[in-house]
């Protein structure tokens, strides 16, 4: 597969090849897949008003696509909202010139979307940082080089320059930043520790979900090390090689270790009904300092609520401490 972008009178072109084992894949589901930014429904409202092209003619969203297809997509610029600095508490690990380190809390969204531009992470730190954000990702996203889901806890690193957000992306990219997370899940395990290594991609007939991809999904892995065996319930961390969209909460469910308090990937009627979210936690971030050139890691304590779980949990498993 090809993709190519250029602007046209105020447009985004994308341009698309077919490969031999995408097609017989209805269109609308494959642009979706490539185009994680726009919903099914929008890319079909597109075709219907002729800015979707296969070969030069336009197609229906049914259309199933074929190897050797040119697919060309004209996507409407998007008008982006002005983002407001909004003064809140936010819980700082960390700060320099270079970078701020977050410990995010429960609920808290990363950055704002359409339909929601206020009470995110975004807002408040363009009022403590002054504005003085990385531009690298936009108005939307200033500063943000990863994000995690807005019920998940836990330590952020976010950059104050370019330069900054350059040098943390390559680590990304390289996977060498060090990303351990908390959780509590399902069941108990055989062995002490493991491994998951499977594909993760858009879910094929849910868009708000993802899912074990191996057609389409991007490499994923994700070790793990089982910390406390609690009844029918496991304290387990989580380390990352890879960063996936719901990298964690996709592989435990694969396993059939679903998190605790998911009621996307795991139980619909989870046991403990006052939870909000999965219970989840990012406790430590390392990475190789833009400036300072040395490795430095962070770590953010288990919120109150996942401590008071744990201890819940000990008591019915009678292992009080």
């Amino acid at each position: 597969m090809e993709k190519k972008n250029g602007s046209l009178e105020g447009s985004t072109k994308l341009s698309f090849l077919v490969d031999e084992e995408e097609q017989e894949t209805r269109i609308d589901q494959y642009l979706a897949e490539r185009c994680e930014h726009l919903s099914r429904s929008y890319l079909q409202k597109l075709m219907k008003a002729g800015a979707v092209l296969v070969n030069a003619q336009s197609v229906k969203a049914s259309y199933k696509v074929a190897e050797g297809d040119n697919i060309s997509c004209l996507v409407p610029e998007a008008v982006e909202p002005e983002i407001l600095a909004e003064p809140m508490g936010l819980d700082i690990l960390y700060e320099d010139k270079d970078v701020i380190l977050i410990n995010k809390s429960k609920g808290m969204v990363v950055h704002p979307a359409p339909g929601h531009t206020s009470g995110t992470l975004v807002n408040g730190l363009l009022y403590h940082c002054r504005g003085e954000l990385s531009g690298i990702n936009g108005v939307m996203r200033p500063g943000i080089v990863h994000r995690i889901d807005k019920d998940t806890t836990g330590v952020l690193v976010v950059c104050k320059n370019d330069t900054a957000h350059r040098v943390l992306a390559d680590q990304l990219k390289e996977h060498s930043i060090t990303r351990k997370y908390y959780a509590i899940v399902h069941g108990g395990f055989a062995a002490d520790e493991g491994t998951v290594n499977a594909p993760i991609g858009r879910h094929p007939t849910e868009r708000k979900k993802m899912s074990i991809n191996e057609k389409n999904g991007k490499p994923a892995v994700t070790h793990y090390r089982v910390l406390e065996r609690l009844g029918n319930f496991s304290w387990i961390e989580c380390q990352l090689e890879t960063g996936r969209t719901h990298q964690i909460r996709v592989h435990m469910a694969s396993i059939q270790h679903p998190l605790l308090g998911d009621t996307v990937y795991g139980p619909g009627n989870p046991p403990f009904k006052q939870l909000q979210g999965q219970t989840l936690h990012a406790g430590v971030l390392g990475f190789i300092h833009p400036s300072l050139g040395e490795y430095r890691e962070f770590c953010a304590p288990l919120p109150a609520y996942f401590s008071r779980l744990l201890e819940m949990l000990r008591e019915k498993d009678g292992k009080r401490r």
